[in-house]
């Protein structure tokens, strides 16, 4: 009995924070780090810190998000059985999560180049503003976009202790306008909750079928950057082919939403976004072994 409620315990913290969403981070972290070794690979112990510091600024931007959202979540249909308004987790429990997965962003951060700690309270004060922002401003989905972006600045800072290229800024943009078209998306979903709640989104401000074409605007930027980052780093042709994937798999994530049609939103989200972060990675991977 014991083993079950530690097991349930667990998930149910898994679930707050969604920790299988670290994949949409996390390859690209690795990528900026693998990026920014001019000779061979990060040595593993600068991996092992770099994981466990994307792990845990995840895990505590989203227990901020979920935490100050508490009561809109509970009011929106979609959102009400999430476990801190379901009760599965108390306000008490969530914020000690928080502490925690601070806790274990400095510890992390202390490990690595010194840029990283001084760029921590940046980090920090962007997470708690996050969930505040679809509360004034329709480019929550921008400052969410910026949020993952940064994590490849941060791989590449976490291996060369520094920002001495302009190869990071340009995947960290691709990053970001990524990131911004799919929320779009997904925040179709809510259209209706947040018009009448005055809470601000693009589909909010502009309406499903406009909004579906900003997202579109800007995946087709995302390709635009990744193109353009080929053409200053002259990679093989395996770094090319990670371009065309991406561009299939966006376009396809495109294909599966309608602005009359949103039940594939969430294979939109989960599924083909999953494909794209770690799909990218192991092309990287693999021109740099190649």
């Amino acid at each position: 009995m014991k083993k079950i409620l530690s097991l349930n315990f667990l998930t149910n913290f898994l679930n707050f924070v969604k920790f299988e969403h670290s994949v949409f981070a996390l390859p690209f972290a690795l990528s900026g780090a693998i990026l920014a070794s001019q000779s061979g690979f990060p040595d593993i112990k600068t991996i092992f810190w770099i994981i466990l510091a994307m792990v845990s600024a995840r895990s505590l931007a989203m227990s901020l998000n979920r935490i100050i959202d508490k009561d809109i979540d509970l009011k929106n249909p979609r959102t009400k059985d999430r476990e801190l308004p379901l009760g599965k987790i108390s306000y008490t429990q969530g914020i000690s999560f928080s502490a925690l997965s601070l806790l274990m962003l400095i510890i992390s951060s202390l490990q690595l180049p010194k840029l990283c700690l001084y760029l921590l309270p940046v980090t920090v004060i962007w997470f708690y503003i996050y969930p505040y922002t679809k509360r004034f401003t329709a480019l929550s989905h921008i400052w969410l976009g910026v949020a993952l972006g940064a994590s490849v600045i941060a791989g590449w800072i976490a291996v060369t202790g520094t920002i001495n290229s302009y190869v990071p800024i340009i995947l960290a943009f691709a990053v970001t306008f990524w990131v911004a078209g799919f929320d779009i998306i997904y925040a179709c979903q809510d259209y209706d909750f947040d018009k009448e709640n005055k809470l601000f989104s693009i589909p909010a401000r502009f309406g499903i079928r406009n909004s579906l074409l900003v997202s579109r605007l800007f995946h087709i930027l995302t390709i635009v950057l990744l193109f353009s980052l080929g053409l200053i780093i002259s990679p093989s042709y395996i770094y090319w082919l990670s371009v065309i994937f991406v561009g299939g798999m966006l376009s396809y994530e495109q294909s599966l939403v309608k602005h009359n049609d949103l039940s594939r939103v969430n294979m939109a989200f989960f599924t083909i976004n999953g494909w794209v972060s770690i799909g990218f990675f192991v092309f990287i991977l693999l021109e740099k072994i190649i």
